[in-house]
This record gives structure tokens, C-alpha cells and sequence, in this order.
């Protein structure tokens, strides 16, 4: 490669090829030759090519691992950004609220990337997030990269898990995901196998279960037999009146039913997998919320007030 920019395209070309995925030498010489002969150049020496080439961009500032019997990994890019002011900003932004949700790491990553100062990282947005731990810890980042890789493969796996009582038991779980919810990272799962002795709606939703990854203490190999479960649902309809009338579904699982501003009311329907949310956010709206149906959820909701107001009476 003679000239200054052949040399540079075939730079570009590695660190292209590296950013899509770690890739063996023997790998990208093949793919370097291909690119080579494309563009009619000689692809004779294509690994000491590599070599040379990796040498350089680790020398401008690439971070790129290599080892024995382990393929090329681009950890960190040192690619300059050119941003407007207002992708500055929104980068900004979205460092502040990834570092406030408990991914510092990842937030330290992007700023480095963009060259921030602590003046550019400043905004005037405050959140009230509290993760229990920080996600970009080693180890919390291993078991989240491991349980990513669990529900790519879409086969049964199993953890251990700590309760909140210090117990660990080791469950075994079918269908996954993991769901960011009020600024905590839980896997939520189907346990197929989990005892209720519930009616069957209830029993089949008693199945969709949440993990704090915080108190994940491994995750086991999957299987190979493959989900088999969906997430149960229930459909629910509720009445918000007052102040409330006006709301305007924003969870894509909601629809309004009925609307009537006159008598300031407004009907919604949803679909649920996780009761427990849902019981939060009804009981945070107080008076402006009743449930209207499934009945048993609606006498569920009554027994939880008539409790609450029995802790409440003896005050007064």
C-alpha cells in the first residue's frame, strides 16, 4: 500500500471491522484481503499488514486486546466526534442520566469519548434515581452480560439468588428479561415450577417473577431445551376522576375506554404482567382511582386500603 491513503483506508477498515465484532486474525486477513482486492491492491503479507496497521492505531490511541488463541477486541475508540452544540447537549444529558441510573462506567466511556469537560457534563436536570448498587461494577457486569447472553439463547437457565433475608436458593427460569423499572435493573422471568395456591389467572401471573441483579450472585449455564412460556397477562380497566380525567395514556399496553369531561372521568384499559407495579401505581393516585375490574383484583385492592386505614386509625 504505497500511498498515505491506502494506508489510511485500510486502517478504517480494520477499526470498521472491529467495531461490528471481535474478529481472529486469521478472520480479518481474509476480510482485509477481500477489501484489498476490491479496490485492486495487493493483498501479498496480509498479516504482517495487520500487525503493522494494529501497531499504529494502538500508538493514536485505540485500545485494541489481543492475545494467544484470542481474537482482536476494539475495547475503547479514540475516533475523533465532531458535535454541534445541541448533540453536545443531549450527549451531555445522556451521560448525567446513565451515570444517575447507576452505569457510571458506561457513562465514563462516552465522555471520554467525546473529550467532555466537567463544565460541558453539567446540566440543570436533576433526577431522583437510587440504584441499590452500581451496574458497572465487575462483577454486577458480568452477571448482567451473562444474563444477556442467556435470553439471546432463549433457552432455560437457572441462578442463584439471595432473598432479601439472606436465603440463596437457585431457581430455575424459562422466558426472560430484564426490565429497568423506577431506576432499578431486575431480570423478570417465568418460573415455571413455582407452587401457588392461587386460582389459575392468579397462578399463571404468580409465575412472572422479579430478581434485584444486585443480588444475583451467578448465573448457570443454559440449557438446551428452549422457553416453552409466555408472560401470563390480565387484562384490567380502571376510572380516573378528578384532577386525573385528563390523562392521556403514555405505556403502549393502555387505551382509553370511555371519556367524559363533563362529569371529569376517564376509563382505561390495560394489560399487565406484573401486578405488584401496577398495585403501586393505583395506590400512589389515591382518591382519583378506582379499579373496575377483574372483581377479584378490585376486592384485592379494597382488603390493602381497609388494612392501611386500620394502621392509620389507631393514631387518631
Amino acid at each position: 500500500m504505497p500511498s498515505n491513503d491506502n494506508q489510511l483506508a485500510f486502517s478504517l477498515e480494520i477499526l470498521r471491522l472491529l467495531a461490528e465484532q471481535p474478529r481472529s486474525r486469521n478472520e480479518l486477513g481474509d476480510l482485509l484481503t477481500e477489501f484489498l482486492e476490491s479496490r485492486n491492491q495487493s493483498s501479498g503479507d496480509i498479516l504482517q499488514k495487520l500487525t503493522r496497521a494494529i501497531a499504529k492505531l494502538r500508538t493514536c490511541g485505540f485500545e485494541i486486546s489481543s492475545a494467544p488463541n484470542r481474537p482482536y477486541q476494539l475495547i475503547e475508540s479514540n475516533f475523533p466526534i465532531i458535535l454541534s452544540s445541541q448533540q453536545k447537549e443531549a450527549l451531555s444529558l445522556g451521560i448525567y442520566l446513565l451515570s444517575r441510573l447507576g452505569f457510571s462506567a458506561q457513562a465514563e466511556r462516552i465522555a471520554r469519548l467525546v473529550h467532555f469537560s466537567e463544565v460541558e457534563l453539567s446540566t440543570e436536570l436533576k433526577v431522583d434515581f437510587n440504584p441499590p448498587v452500581d451496574y458497572s461494577s465487575e462483577k454486577i457486569s458480568e452477571i448482567i452480560e451473562e444474563l444477556q447472553q442467556r435470553i439471546e439463547k432463549q433457552c432455560r437457565f437457572s441462578i442463584c439468588y439471595t432473598s432479601s433475608k439472606g436465603d440463596e436458593r437457585l431457581w430455575d427460569l424459562d422466558r426472560s428479561e430484564l426490565r429497568l423499572h423506577n431506576g432499578v435493573l431486575y431480570l423478570f422471568s417465568v418460573v415455571p415450577n413455582l407452587p401457588s395456591l392461587q386460582d389459575k389467572i392468579r397462578a399463571d401471573l404468580d409465575k412472572n417473577y422479579l430478581f434485584q441483579i444486585s443480588r444475583i450472585k451467578n448465573v448457570n449455564a443454559a440449557s438446551n431445551t428452549r422457553w416453552f412460556y409466555d408472560f401470563s397477562k390480565i387484562t384490567i380497566r380502571y376510572r380516573l376522576i378528578g384532577p386525573l380525567a385528563n390523562y392521556k395514556p403514555r405505556r403502549k399496553h393502555e387505551q382509553v375506554i370511555e371519556r367524559n369531561l363533563e362529569k371529569r372521568f376517564v376509563v382505561i384499559e390495560t394489560t399487565e404482567d406484573y401486578l405488584f407495579w401496577f398495585r403501586q401505581r393505583i395506590l400512589q393516585y389515591g382518591a382519583n382511582a378506582q379499579i373496575l375490574e377483574p372483581e377479584w383484583l378490585v376486592k384485592d385492592i379494597v382488603n390493602e386500603i381497609q388494612v392501611a386505614y386500620t394502621n392509620y386509625a389507631h393514631q387518631f
